[in-house]
């Protein structure tokens, strides 16, 4: 129990209004000042959840199904002695730590919509990276998503877990949100909206997220989501089905922000109820079938979700777009087979989707789905880079990236293994001397403990170091 925690009595007050009978505020305010139990997702686009749990046996990590998210699990261990975020499943991308609610959008999406190759989706406010990489890996890697965040700051983060996880079907926007609703009209199978919210519910793992709470902030970033959910309801099909998601509390921040919606688009708009979503749901499920999750019920964060279905057509406004010339060209047939001639010789690896596209001596593989909207949106970062082209006539050649062995490493036929101080170094940015190269020449995988971390280029009996500089960690690869 930690007393530093800051909870304004006038939060208390209100949460005393709004709690359901059954439940008692003095165990919502001692379950706020619980430290927040530690959870972990399994990346199933890397490895499967049978395969992790060998390793978690392993090291000892004791591991507690999260009865809402199948791969989904909260996690003990000494992270004073063994970061989690520095370990090497982490570092490979194996594993991605998330708050076990903040799971819970994802799962009551795809628990309503069951994507595929052809479908397109929407993260509304997708920074960190949390829900877009649970919901690629949901879509196992097929159809398309579009990563939107508002904060420029955080574009970074987003590409970064995104390119960790190996994930190769999303395109990032930076944009806000409330522009789909008007420049991409009826376009989406499916959209999450984790709403910019107050954040009350997070108070678990941050001491002062609720330092500045007020009501008049709450009723100002409840006029804001009532504008975002319009506008994400515009841009979803007729048929689609819309998660709205917060990490806080109060009322004008949840319901109010729904039966807005339905108020707006009374024809329109269905809710789809959540309370079978997984054993024990009824515990928090309102009346229209939202889950309103208090921290204390499942020992989380405080969080609310609700399934919205877009039953018929509405109108959006007129868009005014400023589209700037879309800088690549499709390849040419004779570069492409060059290209995928290059790593199958190289790596072992022919199975490759998507559509080649090049940028000067660029090449990226952009998911399918994304050709119909290459002239209606702006991308700050679209499908994959994969290669550059080096050179002219005979002494041209191809250079791989990092984001190639991460999405498609883990199918080559070789790779070099390396040792623990070998892989720290690897991730330090430092080449890897004294190391049996298995006579290969040029650009090589590399793998620890069985698992693709990235690439190198095999020099006699070293390793020259192809780690993008921007992902070195000085400090990395806590071993048990």
């Amino acid at each position: 129990m930690d007393s530093n925690t800051f909870i304004p009595q006038a939060f208390i007050d209100k949460m005393s209004t709004i709690l359901p009978a059954h439940l008692n505020i003095d165990d919502l305010v001692a379950s706020c000042r619980r430290p927040l139990r530690r959870a972990i997702r399994i990346n199933t686009i890397k490895i499967s959840i049978e395969a992790f749990l060998v390793i978690a046996e392993n090291k000892n990590w004791q591991l507690t199904p999260i009865p809402w998210c199948t791969n989904g699990f909260w996690i003990e261990l000494d992270e004073q002695q063994f970061p989690l975020g520095n370990s090497a499943e982490h570092l490979a991308g194996l594993f991605y730590v998330q708050e076990a609610s903040s799971m819970m959008p994802v799962s009551a999406l795809t628990h309503h919509f069951q994507g595929s190759a052809q479908s397109t989706l929407l993260d509304a406010a997708a920074a960190p990276g949390s829900k877009t990489t649970q919901l690629a890996a949901e879509m196992n890697n097929q159809g398309l998503i579009i990563a939107n965040e508002y904060s420029s700051s955080r574009i970074k983060m987003l590409h970064a877990n995104i390119q960790r996880c190996g994930i190769k079907n999303v395109a990032l926007t930076h944009f806000d949100a409330n522009v789909f609703g008007q420049w991409l009209p009826n376009t989406f199978d499916a959209i999450l909206l984790d709403a910019p919210c107050s954040g009350e519910g997070t108070v678990r793992k941050d001491k002062q997220a609720m330092k500045n709470w007020g009501q008049g902030a709450i009723e100002s970033i409840s006029a804001t989501q009532k504008t975002l959910i319009e506008s994400a309801f515009q841009a979803l099909k007729p048929g689609g089905v819309m998660v709205y998601s917060t990490c806080t509390l109060s009322l004008e921040e949840n319901q109010e922000v729904c039966l807005h919606l339905q108020e707006t688009y009374p024809e329109q708009v269905e809710f789809l109820s959540l309370g079978d979503l997984f054993k024990g749901a009824d515990k928090t499920v309102t009346e229209q079938g939202f889950l309103h999750i208090w921290p204390q019920v499942y020992d989380t964060e405080g969080f609310f979700v609700a399934s919205i279905k877009k039953t018929g057509h509405v109108e959006s406004p007129q868009a005014n777009k400023r589209l700037g010339k879309f800088p690549f060209q499709p390849a040419a047939i004779t570069t492409k087979e060059k290209l995928f001639n290059y790593f199958q010789q190289q790596f072992g690896i022919t199975e490759i989707e998507g559509v080649l596209y090049q940028r000067d001596d660029e090449f990226w593989l952009f998911p399918e789905n994304i050709i119909p909207l290459i002239n209606e949106l702006r991308f700050s970062r679209l499908g994959i880079k994969i290669a550059e082209q080096f050179g002219k006539g005979r002494k041209s050649g191809f250079k791989c990236t990092h984001e190639f062995a991460t999405c498609y490493g883990q199918q080559t036929t070789s790779s070099i293994n390396l040792l623990a101080h070998q892989a720290r170094e690897y991730f330090q940015g430092r080449d890897i001397h004294d190391i049996d190269t298995k006579n290969s020449k040029g650009e090589v995988l590399l793998s620890y403990q069985g698992y693709i971390i990235g690439l190198g280029k095999s020099l006699d009996n070293r390793i020259k170091n192809s780690l993008p500089r921007d992902l070195i960690i000085d400090k990395n690869l806590f071993e048990q």
